[in-house]
C-alpha cells in the first residue's frame, strides 16, 4: 500500500494526491455511513466527508446551500480501480430513495475528474444495463470543488469511542492527522460493522511499511477497547 498516511485534504478544490493514487467523490445520502463503508476497503488510503456539487460559497452543515453531503476517497489505483469503486457506489444505495429528500443535502452524486474516469463510469453503467438494471437517477458531473465538513462529522463512528481516539492520539496528535490516517479509515469502518479487527491486522501485515511500523500500529489498535 502507498505509504503516506497523514497528508491533509485541501479545504476546497483539488488536494495534492500521493503518487500512485486517485480520488473519487460521491454523494449517497448522509455521509457518515458511506465514509465508514469505503474506509473499510483495502486499497483506500484516506477518506473525508464534506460538501460538494453546488455553487454556494463556504457551505456548512447548517447552511448547505445547493451542495450535497459527500465522501471523498483517495485510493491506491494499483489495488483498487476507479471502476470498482463506482460500481460499489451504485450497489450500496438507492438514488430514488434519497433524491429530493431535504433538497440537495441527500442526493445521489458522482464526480469525475478526467476523461479516463468518465469512461470508467460509462463502462459501469453499460454493465449494469446488460444485467437488467435501469439507469440510476444519479447526477454525474465534473469535479469542481470540495469543502471539508466540520470536525465532528469526520470519522463519526470511530469518534463515538473516546478511548479509541485517546489511544490513537499518541500516533496522530492533530485532528487532520487522525482524520487522514489509513488506520483511522479502517477503524471507522470497524466501528460501523463493515470490517473486522482480524481483517484489518491481516491487511496491515501486507502494507509496504517497515516491520517495526506494522508492529507498532497493530499493537496500538489491539489496545483499543470497543
Amino acid at each position: 500500500m502507498t505509504g503516506v498516511l497523514d497528508n491533509s485534504f485541501a479545504e476546497k478544490d483539488s488536494a495534492q494526491l500521493v503518487s500512485g493514487t486517485e480520488r473519487i467523490t460521491l454523494g449517497m445520502g448522509c455521509f457518515w455511513s458511506p465514509e465508514a463503508l469505503f474506509g473499510a476497503m483495502p486499497g483506500v488510503i484516506r477518506t473525508r466527508v464534506g460538501y460538494t456539487g453546488g455553487q454556494s460559497a463556504q457551505p456548512t452543515y447548517r447552511n448547505l446551500g445547493d451542495h450535497t453531503e459527500s465522501v471523498q476517497i483517495e485510493f491506491d489505483s494499483s489495488i483498487r480501480s476507479f471502476e470498482e469503486l463506482a460500481a460499489y457506489f451504485w450497489e450500496h444505495h438507492n438514488p430514488v430513495n434519497i433524491n429530493g429528500y431535504r433538497g440537495r443535502q441527500y442526493h445521489s452524486l458522482l464526480l469525475y475528474e478526467n476523461e479516463s474516469q468518465r469512461t470508467a463510469i460509462d463502462r459501469v453503467l453499460l454493465d449494469r444495463e446488460r444485467r437488467g438494471y435501469a439507469r440510476p437517477d444519479t447526477d454525474i458531473v465534473l469535479y469542481s470543488n470540495f469543502y471539508s465538513a466540520e470536525e465532528r462529522h469526520q470519522k463519526y463512528y470511530l469518534k463515538r469511542y473516546a478511548q479509541a481516539v485517546e489511544s490513537l492520539s499518541a500516533r496522530y496528535p492533530s485532528h487532520s492527522q487522525l482524520n487522514d490516517a489509513t488506520v483511522a479509515a479502517r477503524l471507522n469502518g470497524l466501528a460501523k460493522g463493515y470490517t473486522s479487527m482480524e481483517r484489518i491486522k491481516n491487511e496491515i501485515e501486507a502494507w509496504r511499511i517497515s516491520d517495526a511500523e506494522k508492529s507498532d500500529i497493530i499493537d496500538l489498535i489491539s489496545s483499543i477497547r470497543w
